[in-house]
This record gives structure tokens, sequence and C-alpha cells, in this order.
């Protein structure tokens, strides 16, 4: 049987290549803790699925238009846009089946074979895959390690557009990072903004995380000068509203990019779900307290975490203001336990303690010249009791081969 070359291309989230040793490991009878997966195991706010529920009853379970039904894509034009300081109308609301589907869509409607698209890496390693399948070039821009985190190496940037193949077209940009956690500086965000202008680049913000944050406000980089019509902002109910597996989220883009993607929402799954949508109309109208209670056990496992992982010897981690991801270095500490390969490493934590991460190869294929080990935690779907019992027993299972 012969498929289509472009599958070799394809990619996937690695993440999940994780759980499938966790889940082999803890059939066997094994204790696991999983840290490897972005998942959420709150429960959705109430009044959200009960929203479905009155939905469904209500005989909202046929199509419904591509872009979505016009009270989501009301009601998330004006909520995203007055958290960012500007002005959508519902016409800039594309609805998608989840945040994902954002990512590949921009893709198909900006970039031609052959193109380059600029994007993090380490980075969620469904850019990389997208990119690669549809034809285009991928240009991966790296991240430095500083005092309190990471940042944006802006000359790889620049000196990856200059030397690209062909045209560079776009350039996926993540703030509140995953897997880093990280999150720009102000000067960071403007010299992206200067290099998407310079190179009259579109940009898809990725901003999953964008009110998932412990302290302080964020800021998109569609609010900065020049940006807003460039600017494709990725939008998801995942994390937020503890929705992973509803699969709901909306791209808002400048009007022919959006009417572009509400075709592809035709031919690819017709519509989203409409009693989803009329959930996620509840989640963004509604005046529950809800998302405030899941940020506040979110930040509650974030410190309980942070402060498990501060305490072995060898690990460095920043401790980030948003998202659910702790990014460590663990170079020091696997030479000192005789590990050489992070992957080795992160098979022997499972057998010997249970918790279960990923590792930076998970998030894009290393670069040249990388020289430390880095980890991620998402501490997301455990509780504080969990957090705490499992990353003790994996400082003392390193502690111990001192």
């Amino acid at each position: 049987m012969a498929l289509a070359e472009r599958l070799g291309n394809l990619g996937t989230e690695t993440a999940f290549a994780v759980s499938l040793a966790a889940a082999d490991w803890a059939s066997k009878g094994n204790r696991v803790y999983p840290f490897h997966l972005g998942d959420i195991n709150l429960p959705t706010p109430a009044n959200i699925a009960e929203a479905m529920n009155v939905a469904i009853a209500e005989g909202k379970t046929g199509y419904c238009a591509a872009a979505g039904i016009a009270p989501l894509r009301e009601a998330l034009a004006h909520d995203i846009g007055q958290r960012r300081g500007l002005t959508y109308e519902p016409t800039n609301v594309v609805v998608q089946p989840g945040g994902k589907p954002v990512i590949g869509k921009f893709i198909q409607a900006v970039m031609n074979p052959g193109d380059g698209v600029l994007y993090p890496n380490p980075g969620y390693p469904i850019y990389e895959s997208m990119i690669e399948y549809y034809g285009g070039q991928s240009l991966a821009y790296r991240y430095v390690q500083t005092d309190t985190g990471f940042a944006i190496d802006i000359d790889h940037l620049r000196d990856q557009i200059a030397s690209a193949s062909g045209r560079v077209t776009a350039i996926i940009y993540n703030n509140l990072q995953n897997p880093l956690g990280c999150e720009s500086s102000p000067q960071e965000m403007q010299a992206i903004a200067d290099i998407a202008i310079e190179h009259d680049l579109l940009v898809l913000a990725d901003e999953a995380y964008f009110e998932m944050r412990y302290s302080g406000d964020s800021t998109s980089i569609a609010s900065l000068p020049g940006m807003q019509d460039r600017t494709v902002i990725l939008y998801t109910f995942s994390k937020k509203f503890a929705m992973t597996g509803w699969r709901l989220g909306a791209a808002v883009a400048p009007i022919a990019i959006a009417e572009s993607l509400a075709k592809l929402n035709t031919n690819d799954e017709s519509c989203t779900t409409h009693f989803v949508q009329a959930a996620g109309v509840a989640g963004i109208t509604g005046s529950g307290d809800g998302p405030k209670a899941i940020l506040d056990e979110l930040h509650r496992r974030r410190d309980a975490a942070w402060a498990e992982l501060a305490q072995i010897d060898g690990l460095v981690c920043p401790r980030p203001e948003a998202t659910f991801y702790l990014f460590p270095k663990v170079t020091d500490l696997m030479a000192r336990m005789g590990f050489d390969e992070v992957g080795a490493f992160a098979t022997a934590a499972l057998h010997h303690t249970g918790v279960s991460f990923c590792t930076r190869k998970h998030f894009g294929r290393p670069q040249p010249g990388e020289q430390h080990h880095f980890v991620r935690f998402a501490y997301s779907g455990l509780s504080v009791d969990d957090i705490q019992e499992g990353l003790s027993g994996l400082r003392r299972w390193i502690e111990a081969a001192k």
C-alpha cells in the first residue's frame, strides 16, 4: 500500500508519546505522576456545562455557520478586543474546533509551498509539523537562557530570515510560551513587531495562555502600532475554562484572512459543534468565578511544583508568572548521575520514582550548538498533594545518586 509522501513530513504532539510510556508503566501496577501532558484535571465551570445541556435540549445539534454562531463571534470580538485594547468585529472572528486548527489553517491561508515560516524552537511541536506538511521551509528561531528565564535570540531570528532560500512570509509568535513558560519583555515584543513590519511578515500570535498568568498583565503583539492588520490571534477555551476536551477555539484575523479561514472550515469540518459553541457563549459572558478558581488552583500548583524543584541540587528552574509549565535545566544533575542522554534520564526517573515528564527534544528538533539538557514539567493535571509527593520522591532519588 502506497501512502502519500507528504505524510513523511507530518510530525505529532510528542507529549502523547510520553503518555504511552507512562500508561504502560502504570498498567504494570506502578504509581505514575503525570507531569508530561498539559491537560487540566479541574472541572469545567458549571454554567458552561449547563449551557451545553440547554442547547442540546433546544435542538442545537445540527449544522451551523462555518465561521461560527453569531452570539459567540460577537462575544469573542468584544472580549478579545477589550482585553487587548483593540476593536474587532464579529466578522474578524472565525470559530474553530479548538485552538490547534488555527495553526494549520493559518499556514494554508498565508504560505505557498517553498515559502519560509519562522517559528519558536523549543516550541509547540505542531508549528514545525504543519509548516513542513504543507511544503514550507521551517525556520526555527531559538531562545537563550537569562537570569530570570528565557529570551528570544533576535539576532538569530534575523539570520534565519537572511539565510532563507526563498520568500519568508510569516512568523509564529507564542508569547507566554509552551514549553518555556517565558514572556517577552516590551522591548523584545517590539523587536518582533519591527521585524514583521520590516519584512512584511504576517504574524500568528498564539495567545493560548494570554489569561493564564499569576501576576501582571498580558500584552498582545496585535496591539502594537502597525500590527493589528497583519496579525492573526489564536484563542482557545481550553486553558481559561478547563475545556481541553470540548475542542473550542477561534482565530481573530484581518477580514481577508478570516474569510479564507472560514472557507477552510467549510472544507475541513463544516462547522464547530453548535451546542459546544453555545456553551462557549456562557463562558465568555457568564458572571461565575469558575475561571478565577481554576487560575487560583493553578497558582497553588505552580508554587508547590517550583518549591520542590528548587530544592534539587544541580537543577536550575526559573519561576514563570504565566502558563502552567516549568522548564528546568538538568545538565549538571544528569552529569552527576551518569546520564548523557536526556531521554534515558526521563525513562529512569519514571521507573524509579513514577514521575513522568517531557524533555526538550519533544518541542522541536534540537538546534546546532545546543549544549544543555532541559525537561518540562506540566503541573496542571495534578493536585498539590500529588505534586509534592511525586517531586519529593524525584528529589530523593536524585540525592541518593550523589
